[in-house]
Order: C-alpha cells, then structure tokens, then sequence
C-alpha cells in the first residue's frame, strides 16, 4: 500500500520509526517531512503536503502526526476531499475506515508510546471502508456540501 506519512517536531521520532517499520512490512511509505528536528517548525506544511498526496494517488492513504494530533486532523482536513480522522485507538482508527471511509489518520505522537501508535496506525490500514448504503450516504452528503461551499457544483 503507497503510504504518505507528514509530522512536524513533535512526532518527528514517531515518524521515522514508522517509516522504516512500515516500509520493512512492504508499504511504498512516501515521507513528506519534517526531515531534521527543528522544534520551531510548524505541522501543516507537512499536513497539506501528505493529505495532498493522498488526494493525488486514489487508493493511497495518509498518516499525519504532531502532539496531540489535533491540529495534524484539522490541517489534513483543509484539503478538499480528505477525511482525516484522529485516532486514539485500536477501535478509533477500524471504526474511521469502516464508517467514514477515511483516508488520512492522524495520531499524537505524545499521547502514545511507539507500540501503542504503531497498532494503531496498523488497524487503520488494514481495515477497509464497509460500504455500508448509510455510511456511503453520509460520505457523499459530505462530499456534496464540499463541492458546493468551493463551488464545484451540488
């Protein structure tokens, strides 16, 4: 699976160990940074350009991390299309992907140990969107006011 991964300083070591784990379990992992420490930057350079990502390779998926993760999901949030939910757990992350369809997930990097992150992050891959008539209607009641609000029609 292509796999678009963005964090700034605060998960910055949680990032590069999910890229070499992630890679090492056969994902095409594409690092959209931060590249070096760097307490003072900012996470939605790094946010946008991972959900960007995403948008841009159908079937890809995002990861985006910082403290919290709050902010990581609100940024992934701002590109059109994306539906980034903030996972806290195992469950968090199945249900995200099976009921939203969910394309990016974002993680706190200091609300979590590597383990703990790692499954969660697993779970949020493998679990595939059910389908479901209700949840594709919600999906697409979604996508309907997004176009509409940017003016691409609805």
């Amino acid at each position: 699976m292509r796999l678009h991964i963005g964090t700034d300083h605060a998960g910055f070591e949680l990032k590069n160990h999910l890229v070499e784990y992630l890679r090492g379990q056969g994902h095409d992992v594409v690092d959209h940074g931060a590249h070096a420490y760097d307490a003072l930057d900012d996470y939605p350079a790094f946010c946008f350009a991972a959900a960007e990502a995403v948008m841009a390779e159908p079937g890809s998926l995002g990861i985006v991390i910082g403290g919290s993760g709050n902010g990581e999901q609100l940024a992934a949030n701002r590109v059109p299309g994306v539906r980034a939910i903030l996972a806290w757990s195992i469950e968090t992350a199945k249900l995200g992907r099976q009921h939203n369809g969910a394309n990016v997930v974002s993680v706190g990097g200091r609300m979590h140990s590597s383990e703990e992150a790692t499954a969660i992050i697993e779970a949020f891959i493998a679990e595939p969107f059910s389908g479901d008539e209700r949840h594709q209607r919600r999906i697409d009641q979604m996508l309907a006011y997004e176009a509409k609000r940017d003016g691409h029609g609805g």
